[in-house]
């Protein structure tokens, strides 16, 4: 008897239905065919024990699975539950009335305990597209899948109850999870906030019109002086995730097999910070199982590089592309995938490798020629696509001491929204432009082009502190976002004057 269930297979971040067709007929033998990899080749034993547990003797003949197409590399032990469904089925065990109503997944422990897996939230969201009426789940991934609406989403705990559903002797209630509500209800629930960082008025204000302009930002200073700790604290001042972005991140970590258990939505911008000890793949995604790296996981939030001169030169350069086009294309002799990487990179660094360089009370004791080379573990072209580079200095007693409170992330916030606002409306019917940070040549030209004191005071600045030619066309996006923070439709001499100050590393005395 032939018998087919649905499931799915994961590629990027994009799913794909994959049908198990099993058949039984006389003789003695299992064999898995459709290109599985040594899991799913395993899952014999997982569904031989489940099933027997169920108390159901495993079919003594020639079962043949099927999984198509079989082209598709079929990866993962999340292909259990569908291939003992199937089984069970062909074997006269289960009614098959309705499967093909419903896309099927999980993982079998061998005593038929169903375990939770990665990607469910593609795998719903495919099931959905393709006219499922329902997609049955781990209970564990229940709440995920049901973030995609007009889908019944079954939760389940064993194989038992899987079976008692389809032969009618026991209704599982659909999962119904209140996304928008709960989207809502914590979308600026954030654990750090600025309120908690005492004096650094600079370095905040830099951070202000990083995120007002989606820019990439430096910070340099000695250790200790807050580099980390208000790198952490970004996300509460970006603007909030609205519901496309939260899906769209919340399936690269549904993917990767990031999200807690019971979670659905995300609501907080992600922040990844890898050591500076990580692998090209790691950070850009791929491998022998094709998985989104760091970079995508930074997706719609930020990436943190701590101590960036000590990462590989290697790995450094493979982000010069992502951050160009916010996209990472991966392309190998198996397989082809894509994925976003549309991220906000801050980065920290010591000004020298002792970590003392213009300290106002400790001494650089490096030696000469020393603080050069560490400064050149920077590539130019990736340096030419952070427009913010900002010193920090240590925090003064007086300001530590302080029991005044500071700033909030909130009313920060609320600026950075508003200017955003400014810029959405500007780029409004310019493709694949969002933010100030984003902006061409030609639309530099039209949007930010500075006035005669404006010129002025850029070519001066230009010529006495010997910056770069690069730097041209960062100060004047910078400057464009500091005209939306104050609400100017025109970029005038200080708004120039204050991006100016935002490019230590271009100042041929700085190196």
């Amino acid at each position: 008897m032939l018998t087919k269930t649905y499931g799915a297979a994961v590629s990027g971040i994009d799913a794909i239905v994959v049908t198990m067709e099993v058949s039984i007929e006389n003789g003695m033998g299992f064999c898995i065919v459709g290109l599985p990899d040594a899991a799913v080749k395993e899952s014999y034993e997982r569904v031989r024990s489940a099933i027997k547990i169920y108390g159901v003797q495993f079919p003594h003949r020639d079962v043949v699975v099927n999984m198509s197409p079989a082209d598709v590399r079929k990866e993962g032990a999340a292909y259990d539950l569908p291939i003992a469904v199937a089984v069970l089925a062909a074997d006269g065990k289960l009614a098959n009335d309705q499967l093909h109503e419903y896309m099927i997944m999980g993982e079998l422990s061998l005593d038929g305990t169903i375990l939770p897996i990665r990607g469910i939230l593609p795998m719903a969201i495919k099931a959905r597209a393709q006219g499922f009426k329902g997609f049955i789940v781990p209970r564990a991934n229940a709440r995920e899948a049901a973030v995609v609406n007009d889908l019944d989403v079954i939760g389940v705990d064993n194989i038992f109850e899987v079976v008692n559903f389809f032969n009618g002797m026991g209704a599982i209630e659909p999962t119904i999870v209140n996304t928008r509500e709960e989207f809502f209800n914590n979308i600026n629930d954030y654990d750090f906030d600025f309120s908690e960082v005492k004096g650094q008025d600079n370095v905040k204000r830099a951070f202000e019109v990083a995120c007002a302009g989606g820019h990439n930002i430096l910070l340099m200073g000695s250790p200790g002086s807050g580099k980390s700790m208000m790198a952490k604290r970004l996300p509460s001042i970006l603007p909030p995730l609205t519901l496309r972005e939260a899906l769209e991140t919340t399936t690269i970590h549904s993917v990767a097999g990031k999200l807690k258990r019971g979670s659905t939505l995300m609501t907080q911008r992600p922040f990844r910070s890898p050591h500076h000890t990580v692998s090209p793949v790691a950070l850009v995604g791929g491998g022998t199982n094709p998985m989104p790296g760091e970079i995508s996981l930074a997706h719609n939030g930020i990436l943190f590089l701590d101590e960036l001169p000590e990462f590989n030169r290697t790995v450094l350069e493979v982000m010069r592309q992502p951050l160009e086009d916010r996209l990472i294309s991966i392309s190998r002799a198996k397989y082809s995938v894509e994925y976003p990487a549309s991220f906000m990179m801050v980065a920290s660094m010591n000004p020298c490798p002792c970590g003392y360089y213009g300290h106002p009370s400790k001494e650089c004791i490096c030696q000469p020629g020393a603080r050069q080379r560490y400064m050149n573990r920077i590539s130019g072209p990736l340096l030419d696509r952070i427009d913010i580079q900002i010193e920090v200095s240590p925090v003064e007693f007086d300001d530590i001491s302080s029991t005044t409170p500071s700033e909030s992330s909130a009313a920060i916030r609320e600026r950075v929204v508003k200017a955003r606002e400014i810029q959405t409306e500007r780029f409004r019917n310019v493709k694949g432009v969002h933010c100030n940070a984003q902006m061409t040549s030609a639309l530099l030209r039209q949007y930010a082009q500075p006035d005669e004191k404006g010129l002025a005071r850029l070519r001066d600045a230009m010529e006495r502190l010997n910056m770069s030619a690069r730097a041209y066309d960062r100060i004047l996006k910078v400057a464009r976002t500091i005209a939306d923070l104050e609400g100017s439709a025109d970029v005038k001499q200080h708004h120039i004057a204050e991006a100016i100050n935002y490019r230590n590393l271009d100042r041929e005395d700085r190196l």
